[in-house]
């Protein structure tokens, strides 16, 4: 699986370096201040984090709530549905937690030994929200190719179960995660939530080493319709790409996990500080494929 990334790294800087020299200079934003985040705030994300995790279970065991560690780490939570292939179609699920009184929605993230999530990954278009899945919506506001065709997949069976889970529950709350694609997927799918349910639901999206998405148009778009937390890990190089020289930004809320472990709160969208993501890794050559599955407090993500 090491190997798989290492080459899918690669590939991705072939990329990368074969821009336009001209495009190669993003418009850097202002540093703005960094906070770290109290013991108490880093352990309010840890259900988040076992949820991201549960993700790469298949359908079988998320739909049993039967999967060991991660799910008995959130013992409190009653399955709605699940579903994906985890190759085709990533594998997905949605739940009631008890405890959080909101919905989740899980993700599972690029499972490298697999070649589809893997060209998905190295589909670099940006492209125009579907009309179908998002009724109404400006063509200017778009995401990346192969990412939006990875949530169209499960997009409208996920839909019908948060609905149902919101009959079921009263559920005013829905909260979406998911770690590398499956969080690319989960902010995708917190959009199309956001404009298919009433406007009484509120959301958090709640994202694990993650890529950027989408253009500033769709940035914008998501980040006034959700709560936007995105961790991300030490020196991985998966949340640097794909680059601002092509036209992608990232939501706001990141949560940068340095070298010693604090958790740094990273204001803005890419925010330049040198205890964020940027600053750790300011090209994928000196990011470290082994930080992308964490451990995030303890929380590794990858195969169930």
């Amino acid at each position: 699986m090491i190997a798989s990334i290492l080459l899918l790294l690669a590939q991705l800087a072939a990329v990368a370096f074969a821009a336009p020299a001209a495009v190669l200079v993003p418009v850097l934003e202002a540093r703005q201040s960094i906070t770290t985040l109290s013991a108490t705030e880093v352990t309010g994300y840890k259900p988040y984090s076992w949820y991201a995790a549960t993700a790469y279970c298949p359908p079988a065991k998320t739909l049993a709530w039967n999967c060991g560690t991660k799910c008995t780490s959130n013992s409190g939570f009653a399955p709605i549905a699940s579903g994906g292939d985890g190759a085709v179609t990533q594998y997905w699920y949605v739940g009631w937690d008890v405890a959080l009184k909101t919905i989740i929605v899980g993700f599972q993230g690029t499972d490298p030994s697999k070649i589809t999530p893997i060209v998905t990954d190295l589909n670099f278009d940006l492209k125009s929200l579907r009309t179908d899945l998002f009724p109404g919506v400006s063509s200017s506001i778009k995401t990346h190719d192969g990412f939006g065709d990875a949530h169209a997949k499960s997009a409208t069976a996920v839909l019908t179960a948060v609905k149902t889970g919101i009959s079921k529950y009263g559920a005013t709350k829905v909260t979406v995660t998911g770690h590398s694609l499956g969080g690319a997927i989960a902010v995708i799918s917190t959009a199309h939530l956001a404009v298919n349910l009433p406007s009484s639901i509120s959301f958090r999206t709640i994202t694990y080493s993650a890529p950027r998405v989408g253009n500033q148009a769709f940035v914008d778009f998501v980040n006034a319709r959700s709560v936007m937390n995105r961790v991300t890990y030490k020196d991985d190089p998966v949340p640097i790409l794909p680059g601002r020289f092509l036209g992608f930004a990232h939501t706001e809320g990141e949560i940068h996990v340095v070298n010693s472990n604090a958790w740094k709160n990273c204001p803005g969208q890419d925010n330049t500080n040198g205890e964020c993501i940027i600053g750790y890794v300011p090209n994928i050559l000196a990011g470290n494929a082994l930080d992308h599955g964490g451990p995030y407090d303890g929380v590794s993500m990858g195969s169930c």
